[in-house]
C-alpha cells in the first residue's frame, strides 16, 4: 500500500500542474473570453478518464470533461491515443457542451503504458455556427456549427493540417480561433509533462495508485457529508423564459431530489419535452451542474475529484430538454446555467437551513460585435455580468458576484471592453432594491449600461427574466433580471434573450438580479436596515414598506418610535 504523505505529495503535485495548464492557457490565448473571464475548464484525469486534479474555471466545465473523454474513448479505443496525440471533440452529446466549447485532450504515457490525460475546455469565438458570436434560434444541431468527433489536432507530436485547414476555411474568425485551439493544447502538454514528471520521479504504478485512492478519499469524504444531510424527497421546478423559436412558451424544468443514507438522486422526470429551440442540455452537462450542488453540500472545501461524485445519481429522460439526443438543438446552454437552483429549490424544502435562496439566477451575458472603425476588423468582445446571491441562514446574501454556475469567473473589465470595440460604458454599479427583502437580505444585482459608438450587434443570452429569485422562510423575492434598450427614448424597449441589430448611439443596459430573502423582513435589525440605505442597497422608501423601518434619509439613523409602531401595526 502507497502510504499517505506519498498519495498527498502526488495529489499537491497534480494540483500545481493544474494549476500551471491554467496560467499557460491564459498567458497563450488570444480571446478575452478565457485570459480575462477565465471562461474554462481543465483537468487532470486517471487512465479512465476520472478527475483527479482541475484548475477552477467554470464549475460543469471540467465535469464534462469526464464525460467528454469517456465517450471519446469509446468511439475511437484507448490503443488509437497514442504518446504525442491531442483529441478535438466539440459533438454536443459526447462532449458535454455547444460547438463553440471544445473540448481538447491528450493522453498521459509512461513506458508506453496509458495513465491518465490532460483536459482543457474554453469558449472559442467561431466554428461555421450560422449566425456570427452566439446562435439563439437554431432549430437542429446541424445550423450550430462544424462537429469534430475527437479528431486528431496533433498526431504524436505532430500539428495535423488537414484538421486545422478545416477549422480555418469555416470560421469567420480563423486566427483567434485557431489561435485558443493551440493554447489549448499548450496548456494540455504542460499537464501531460507535468503528470510524466511525477511519474517519473514515484513510478507509473505509485502515480496509478495514488490517484486511485485520491479518488476512493474523494469518495469517503462525500459519504461522511451525505450521513448528516436531511434525508427525504422534495419536488421543485422552475422555467427558462423560452426556448428561443417558441418566444411565448415558457420550458419547465422539473426536478425530485431525493436524499437516502447511501445516494442523492436527481431525477428530471416531468421536464419539458419537445423543445425546438437550442436551450436542450446534451446529458453531460446536466450531470455536470447537478454534481456542483452535490459538491456545494458534501465536500465544498475540498478540489474536485472524480470520488466526490460517486453517491450522486442524475435520472434523465432522453428527448427532453434535460437529455439532448440527435439531432435537438443545444447550442444555447442557458439552461444548465438556471438549473441548479431548481435543485436548491427543491432541497430548500427539507433543509432550509444549508441552502441560500434563489440568486439571481443568471449570468447575464452581453456580446458585443460587429466591424471596429478604429482598424477597419472584426471585432467580438462578451462579459458576464454579476448578480446578487439568496440569503441563507448564516447570512445575507453577498451583493454582485458571478453565478453560482461559474465560480472560478470574472467578468470583463471596462477598460478591456472599451479598449477592444467600439462600446463606451456609461455607467456601471448595484442596482439598489433588488435583493429580496429579509430577516437576511439578498444581495443586490448590477447595472452596466452600454454605448454603442458604430453599427453593432448586441446579443443578449439572459433567459431568467420572467420569474422572479425565490426566497426562503418569509422572506420576499428578489428582482428580476433584465434588458433595456434605449432607457428613456420613444424606441425603448425591456427584453431578455435577444439578437439586436444596434445603430451608432443605441444603448443597451444589462440590468441584473437580485437574490431571494432569507426570513421575515421584519426580524431583521432596524441597525442593519440603517446600514443597507447608508450604503445604497436599500431605498428610504423600500426599508420603510418591506422591513417596517424608519431612516433619516440625511442622517441614516433610525426612527425608532416610528418604527416601533410601524412594526407594531403589522401582524406577526
Amino acid at each position: 500500500m502507497i502510504d499517505s504523505i506519498t498519495i498527498e505529495v502526488i495529489r499537491h503535485g497534480l494540483l500545481a500542474g493544474a494549476e500551471e495548464m491554467a496560467r499557460n492557457l491564459c498567458r497563450t490565448a488570444y480571446n478575452t473570453v478565457v485570459y480575462e473571464i477565465h471562461d474554462y475548464g481543465i483537468g487532470i484525469h486517471d487512465a479512465n478518464g476520472d478527475v483527479v486534479a482541475d484548475a477552477p474555471g467554470i464549475a460543469v466545465f471540467t465535469r464534462g470533461n469526464d464525460h467528454g473523454i469517456k465517450r471519446a474513448v469509446e468511439f475511437l479505443g484507448a490503443d488509437k491515443m497514442l504518446p504525442g496525440d491531442v483529441f478535438l471533440l466539440n459533438y454536443p452529446y459526447w462532449s458535454s457542451a455547444h460547438t463553440l466549447d471544445p473540448l481538447v485532450f491528450a493522453p498521459i504515457h509512461s513506458d508506453g503504458e496509458l495513465i491518465g490525460f490532460a483536459s482543457c475546455r474554453i469558449h472559442v469565438l467561431d466554428l461555421k455556427q450560422k449566425d456570427a458570436g452566439y446562435v439563439l434560434d437554431s432549430t437542429d444541431m446541424y445550423q450550430e456549427g462544424i462537429f469534430f468527433a475527437a479528431a486528431k489536432l496533433y498526431r504524436e507530436g505532430v500539428a495535423n493540417d488537414d484538421v486545422f485547414n478545416v477549422v480555418r476555411f469555416n470560421s469567420r474568425m480563423p486566427e483567434r480561433t485557431i489561435g485558443d485551439l493551440q493554447a489549448q493544447v499548450s496548456a494540455c502538454f504542460t499537464g501531460v509533462r507535468r503528470t510524466q514528471e511525477i511519474a517519473s520521479k514515484y513510478g507509473a504504478s505509485v502515480l496509478t495508485e495514488a490517484m486511485a485512492a485520491i479518488n476512493d478519499h474523494g469518495e469517503r469524504l462525500a459519504r461522511l457529508a451525505l450521513a448528516k444531510l436531511p434525508k427525504g424527497t422534495w419536488t421543485a421546478h422552475d422555467f427558462v423564459d423560452q426556448d428561443g423559436v417558441d418566444l411565448d412558451r415558457m420550458i419547465k424544468m422539473n426536478v425530485t431530489v431525493t436524499v437516502t443514507d447511501d445516494e442523492m438522486i436527481v431525477d428530471w422526470t416531468g421536464s419539458e419535452k419537445d423543445v425546438r429551440g437550442p436551450i436542450n442540455l446534451p446529458v453531460g452537462q446536466t450531470e455536470a451542474f447537478c454534481s456542483l450542488i452535490f459538491k456545494s453540500l458534501t465536500t465544498p472545501d475540498t478540489p474536485v475529484v472524480a470520488g466526490n461524485f460517486r453517491p450522486l445519481r442524475v435520472v434523465t429522460e432522453p428527448g427532453s430538454v434535460m437529455h439532448a439526443v440527435p439531432p435537438m438543438p443545444t447550442f444555447t446552454l442557458w439552461t444548465g446555467l438556471l438549473g441548479g437552483e431548481v435543485v436548491l429549490k427543491a432541497l430548500a424544502q427539507g433543509m432550509p437551513d444549508l441552502v441560500p435562496a434563489c440568486s439571481g439566477g443568471d449570468v447575464c451575458s452581453m456580446m458585443g460585435l460587429g466591424v471596429n472603425p478604429r482598424n477597419g476588423e472584426a471585432w467580438l468582445e462578451a462579459t458576464n455580468e454579476a448578480v446578487g446571491f439568496g440569503g441563507h441562514a448564516g447570512g445575507d446574501g453577498a451583493d454582485g458576484i458571478m453565478h453560482l454556475s461559474e465560480p472560478g469567473c470574472r467578468n470583463n473589465p471596462v477598460e478591456v471592453l472599451e479598449t477592444k470595440s467600439p462600446m463606451f460604458i456609461e455607467s456601471y454599479g448595484y442596482r439598489p432594491d433588488t435583493g429580496g427583502a429579509g430577516k437576511h437580505r439578498g444581495g443586490v444585482g448590477v447595472g452596466r449600461s452600454y454605448r454603442f459608438t458604430a453599427p453593432s450587434t448586441g446579443i443578449c443570452i439572459v433567459y431568467k427574466t420572467k420569474t422572479k429569485p425565490w426566497p426562503i422562510e418569509g422572506g420576499r423575492e428578489g428582482d428580476n433580471n433584465h434588458i433595456v434598450l434605449n432607457p428613456g427614448t420613444d424606441r425603448e424597449k425591456v427584453t431578455g434573450g435577444s439578437y439586436n441589430l444596434l445603430d451608432t448611439g443605441d444603448v443597451l443596459v444589462n440590468n441584473t438580479g437580485g437574490g431571494g430573502g432569507y426570513g421575515n423582513p421584519y426580524d431583521r435589525q432596524p441597525a442593519r436596515v440603517a446600514a443597507d440605505v447608508r450604503n445604497g442597497f436599500v431605498s428610504v422608501a423600500a426599508a420603510q414598506e418591506f422591513y417596517g423601518v424608519v431612516v433619516d434619509p440625511v442622517t441614516f439613523t433610525v426612527d425608532e418610535e416610528a418604527t416601533a409602531r410601524l412594526r407594531s401595526s403589522v401582524p406577526a
